[in-house]
């Protein structure tokens, strides 16, 4: 079923460079899930990245860190130095801190760690969608920006709150997606979705769902604890 996040007359073409081609589908099907998007053509390798790069001229690349024939950092930094108007989402395996400071150095939009989650990847794109539409608006009127565009184009927290608001998928409401934020957020040892559940006045599954879905944005992570008797049971901690 496709997304429709956002109304917007103009495709925003993506191109993935993964070198697994089940991983680099999946990214595919995610992607053209969204209203607005369109895949428009998948590089396993840095010659195939390079050639069609040259040919497709994208408006936004998601791009892996590790190839058996280069670094995914290096083609960040090719794209770059040769595509000004082409940016870049870094979907990857790597968690080395050196690693993410060097894609935010190099200019990479965002930055979103395997296994990918469909939530996590929708919020990114529409917060792109925004960014891409705003820029080519200035563009359009006066070629030139003020502070106030800067601040709106770089305002993530602005984002974060439409998307929560408008894209909640269904059976998540906004309501008691505000007490489970509340609760999770105040609770530094973390807590299971049982407690979650008494806590807000829920069910146990319900209170699971909410949890989940924040681990899905990345606000929420979950560990396995084994409590008294060895059952394991996931604990919930909120990402600060």
């Amino acid at each position: 079923m496709r997304v429709n996040a956002v109304q917007h007359t103009e495709t925003i073409e993506v191109f993935i460079v993964e070198d697994d081609p089940k991983i680099a589908e999946i990214n595919r099907r995610f992607v053209e899930k969204v209203d607005g998007f369109k895949v428009v053509g998948i590089a396993t390798d840095e010659s195939q990245a390079k050639e069609q790069l040259e040919l497709l001229e994208p408006d936004l690349v998601l791009l892996d860190v590790y190839f058996p024939d280069t670094s995914g950092l290096e083609l960040l930094q090719y794209i770059r130095r040769q595509y000004r108007k082409i940016d870049v989402i870094m979907i990857t395996a790597a968690k080395e801190i050196d690693v993410v400071r060097a894609a935010v150095r190099g200019g990479a939009f965002d930055y979103i760690i395997k296994p990918l989650v469909f939530n996590r990847l929708q919020e990114t794109l529409l917060r792109y969608v925004d960014f891409h539409r705003e820029l080519h608006r200035l563009e359009r009127e006066s070629g030139h920006i003020s502070q106030d565009d800067i601040d709106r184009l770089l305002s993530g927290s602005e984002k974060k709150e439409s998307f929560s608001t408008n894209y909640l998928p269904k059976g998540i409401d906004k309501l008691t997606l505000d007490k489970v934020v509340q609760a999770i957020s105040t609770t530094p040892a973390g807590m299971t979705a049982e407690q979650a559940a008494k806590l807000i006045g829920v069910s146990r599954s319900t209170g699971r769902r909410y949890l989940e879905h924040l681990v899905s944005l990345g606000s929420v992570f979950a560990d396995l604890s084994y409590g008294v008797v060895g059952r394991p049971e996931r604990v919930y901690r909120y990402r600060k």
